[in-house]
């Protein structure tokens, strides 16, 4: 072989080269490609989670009235209430202001203040003597608008369990006379209580 049929192969190499070369850069004429400054889909979990902490119930409400109750904070009640003094007076012969006045509210009559004018939706949970009491107030305090659809309360509720309980215990205090505290569980009501929440869990589910 001579010199000549090497010079062909060369030359057939480099232009198998060059016409690839070409190839490639006319795709990339023919094509943009551009590369995205972020490689996935971007969710803000932050509104998710707000959304999501809004409906949650935090717990399912305590079982035991009596053992809380007997630990509670009164004076973190207190502090707690101080969300409430927008709307409520809790001194002793305190006026009724955006909300009905809370001395003395424990062991009252629900929609009992006759100066004051209740939701037609309060007055409708007040028939047939509803008193206040811990465990109705409790729920309540937890999401008033689920509570008592239709209330003119517009607070949103209190989702902590311990501040609920620290400010029933406050409220309760705000008497002369304090209705009696509920006794703890004994270990059977303990047992009975917990089988009726598992049920009740096992039918809404």
């Amino acid at each position: 072989m001579g010199s000549l049929f090497w010079n062909k192969v060369f030359g057939a190499i480099i232009a198998v080269g060059l016409i690839i070369m070409g190839l490639l850069e006319l795709s990339h004429v023919l094509v943009h490609s551009k590369v995205p400054s972020q490689l996935a889909v971007f969710v803000d979990l932050s509104a998710v989670t707000t959304a999501s902490a809004e409906d949650e119930v935090v717990d399912e409400g305590p079982t035991d009235f009596g053992l809380l109750l007997a630990n509670a904070d009164i004076s973190a009640g207190e502090r707690v209430s101080r969300r409430c003094a927008s709307c409520h007076t809790f001194d002793e012969g305190g006026a009724n202001m955006t909300g009905p006045a809370m001395w003395d509210v424990m062991g009252r009559a629900v929609a009992a203040i006759d100066e004051y004018g209740y939701s037609s939706a309060m007055e409708d949970y007040a028939e047939g003597g509803v008193v206040w009491g811990f465990e109705n107030m409790y729920a309540y305090l937890e999401r008033p608008s689920a509570y008592v659809p239709g209330t003119a309360m517009s607070f949103a509720g209190l989702r902590d369990q311990e501040d609920r309980i620290n400010l029933l215990a406050y409220m309760r205090s705000l008497s002369a006379n304090p209705i009696d505290l509920p006794a703890p569980l004994t270990a059977a009501e303990a047992a009975a209580d917990a089988i009726d929440a598992a049920a009740e869990e096992v039918l809404e589910g």
